[in-house]
């Protein structure tokens, strides 16, 4: 396969994705904000924000990938919510 055709494969694939994860992003806000502030909906919320953060970073062109000790400052704000609430 041409490498033209193998970059606009992978373009439109990171495009639908990036679709997919705002949709998704759109539902877990609504599901959060209308039960009370459920916090397992804020944190799916905050999940998906990190992916399309990654997706946009690779239809940029980087490649970097977070580690699982790279968490970003609101994940731990988001737990400290959760846990207060608890």
């Amino acid at each position: 396969m041409p490498a033209e055709l193998t970059a606009a494969h992978r373009a439109r694939w990171l495009a639908e994705l990036a679709d997919a994860l705002e949709q998704a992003q759109k539902l877990s806000w609504r599901i959060g904000s209308s039960d009370a502030g459920n916090a397992e909906a804020m944190e799916l919320y905050a999940r998906l924000e990190a992916a399309r953060v990654e997706v946009q970073s690779l239809r940029l062109g980087g490649f970097k990938v977070a580690g699982p000790q790279e968490e970003p400052d609101w994940t731990e704000l988001l737990m400290r919510l959760r846990d207060d609430g608890s």
